[in-house]
């Protein structure tokens, strides 16, 4: 009896989707509590009021600022994580396939993603001006590091018994990395994902900060700068927002990548 009391407390469900949206919903409600409680406690305009922030965020929208600083950085963003994904999956899959090719310039992969991006902003200036590629240069080398890293752990990772009793079987190359390396590498390369979107969002408004002053991160500075505090919130929770939002859409692809995981292997 004990051996299936544990069996049985070793398989017990996860919370339900429901008692995780209410469990979510509480927690938001603290953290406003508390932001309340803040800007009632500190000295007047340090923090602004949860109402004040929603009066803010509600006069930015009606006058337009607020959709056009938000569709400038997300075409930045998006520019820069595509490009990133394109380059940074086949480019960490050939790393890990090849292994003398990945052995060789692995050393350098790793020291261009020690090196802050903050350093190479002056270079792409000069190279690129004030434009949008610039600004997408700079989420792309945030982005690209972690994918190509993560790409390139997950093919090392591959069952090398599994491959050869695959090509015991005649079964082709490519089929092999089809069926056999990408599903195994899927794991590592969501993580590489969900990390090059974080870096890729706080490399947009470091770029927005350092080249032209526009998008999300103009925003940013200019109501800093001028302690239009309120504002300034409203623009943090945008990015929060966008955060939140590719975060959890790249969890549903690693949901429904993992479930195409299990089915796909041999």
């Amino acid at each position: 009896m004990s051996g299936w009391r544990e069996t049985s407390g070793r398989g017990r469900r996860p919370a339900g989707a429901g008692t995780l949206i209410l469990l979510r919903l509480g927690f938001l409600l603290c953290l406003i509590l508390l932001w309340w409680m803040a800007s009632a406690t500190v000295p007047r305009g340090l923090i602004p009021s949860p109402a004040a922030t929603a009066a803010s965020a509600l006069r930015l929208w009606s006058e337009g600022r607020l959709q056009a600083a938000v569709g400038q950085s997300l075409v930045t963003y998006g520019s820069g994580l595509g490009a990133a994904i394109l380059v940074g999956i086949p480019f960490g899959a050939l790393m890990g396939s090849v292994r003398l090719f990945g052995r060789t310039v692995d050393i350098f992969v790793f020291a261009l993603a020690a090196t802050p991006r903050v350093a190479f902003i002056p270079l792409i200036i000069v190279l690129l001006g004030l434009g949008t590629e610039a600004k997408a240069m700079i989420v792309f080398l945030g982005a690209v590091m972690p994918i190509i890293l993560n790409t390139y752990a997950g093919v090392l990772a591959r069952d090398e018994e599994l491959i050869e009793m695959a090509r015991s079987t005649g079964a082709s190359e490519a089929r092999i990395q089809l069926h056999i390396v990408l599903p195994g590498a899927l794991p590592f390369l969501v993580v590489g994902l969900r990390l090059g979107a974080t870096i890729g969002l706080i490399n947009t408004v470091v770029a927005e900060l350092y080249t032209a002053v526009t998008g999300l991160g103009g925003l940013l500075a200019l109501y800093g700068n001028t302690f239009r505090m309120a504002d300034y919130f409203v623009i943090v929770l945008a990015l929060a927002a966008i955060g939140v939002i590719v975060t959890e859409s790249l969890r549903l692809l690693e949901g429904r990548l993992s479930r195409w995981r299990l089915t796909d292997r041999p």
